[in-house]
């Protein structure tokens, strides 16, 4: 197994175990894997798994308690040998095959296909660590056709938002000024993404997908660049920061059960990725349904392919196409809102005093008559 300086770094980082404890301890995120697998043992029952970047082995040991007649869990940092201990730990040795390998270096017996893939990929704002590449030729080299991928796709969103809590507090400091100490903080963190919690409250509007990635379809080239140019308006008055990143992992639905649903936003239960805050240079003031508009690229660097360069740049709402219907305050959108409202209630009116004139039915046909016509 040959690794470049940086992807040795890179798998050696994951021989911290405090790292994995912090995943295991995450209980949104080791309980969505776990139902996502153990409320399909159906399907999981007598198939092939392989588990891409295994870690301790827990989630190829879910596949095993589902019922997987074969596993293979791939690691390419040292933790493998401590997969092999808690798998052994747990009687799934005979179920459970560790490769200490490069999920890319790997080589099956026989050239068999993978009736799944499982993997738990995903970085801060869901592609750092560039681990997803991996996921994408594991499938392209392993995996059945019509396999099922665990998650099978993800969304990453982005909003505006306040966190005051970063800056305010410097403005009286144990009974000190420390404004200055801020406005250079501020600018500091400008270069480098805060990666924090949030609450719901800090947003200063409706979320907007950015990017929608179908781990079935897509390829690691369709990864290497995302942009969104939006507007939005301010859901209330306040100091407009920057904007947040979160993402959505879904999982296969593949009974009647509920979909299974890794939620990351400051609307959900709290995870180790907690939310990505990028930060403008300096704060705005904003009113309620002021118009936002921002465009955030997010595109992967050329030296370190791991990582990724997020740039966020203000726009003008004058000068950007706005959504329809938009929430700001500028007369065109509050026009537009109020013809579309105007024929909703229209529409809603018509239908409603005359239902019956708008049902279709069958004209009897008389099969002598239509024959007599011939």
């Amino acid at each position: 197994m040959t690794m470049d300086v940086s992807t040795i770094e890179y798998f050696s980082s994951y021989e911290d175990l405090e790292i994995h404890r912090l995943m295991l301890e995450d209980f949104p995120r080791t309980d969505a894997y776990r139902k996502a697998i153990l409320e399909n043992k159906s399907y999981f029952k007598d198939k092939i798994v392989m588990d891409v970047g295994c870690g301790t082995g827990i989630l190829s040991i879910f596949c095993a308690q589902a019922g997987a007649k074969k596993v293979y869990a791939v690691e390419a940092s040292k933790l493998a040998k401590l997969a092999e201990e808690v798998i052994k730990e747990n009687n799934f040795e005979e179920i459970i095959e560790v490769l200490y390998s490069k999920v890319e270096d790997v080589i099956l017996p026989g050239d068999i296909k993978v009736d799944a893939i499982i993997s738990e990929w995903m970085g801060f704002y869901l592609l750092h660590e560039g681990m997803l590449d991996s996921v994408l030729i594991a499938r392209d080299k392993f995996l059945k056709p019509g396999g099922e991928i665990f998650p099978e796709s993800a969304v990453i969103y982005v909003a505006p938002c306040s966190v005051p809590e970063l800056y305010n507090k410097w403005n009286d400091f144990h009974g000190v000024s420390l404004s200055i100490f801020a406005k250079h903080l501020r600018s500091s963190k400008s270069s480098k993404p805060e990666i924090m919690q949030i609450q719901k409250e800090d947003l200063l509007g409706p979320e907007v997908a950015m990017a929608w990635i179908n781990l079935r379809e897509d390829t690691v080239q369709d990864l290497d660049s995302y942009t969104i140019e939006h507007v939005v308006g301010a859901s209330r008055s306040g100091e407009y920061h920057g904007v947040c990143v979160w993402f959505e992992c879904n999982f296969p639905k593949l009974n009647s059960n509920n979909r299974v649903i890794l939620k990351t936003g400051p609307e959900s239960p709290a995870t180790h990725w907690k939310q990505t805050i990028i930060l403008l240079p300096e704060e705005q003031l904003v009113d309620e349904q002021e118009p936002i508009a921002f465009q955030l690229d997010m595109n992967r660097d050329q030296v370190y392919p791991r990582r990724y360069n997020l740039q966020l740049s203000l726009l003008d709402p004058e000068e950007v196409e706005h959504p329809v219907p938009c929430t700001c305050h500028m007369t065109k959108c509050i026009l537009i809102k109020t013809v579309m409202l105007q024929h909703t209630e229209y529409a809603i009116s018509h239908n409603s005093h005359n239902t019956n004139l708008n049902i279709l039915e069958d004209e009897n046909i008389d099969d002598n008559d239509d024959e007599s016509n011939k």
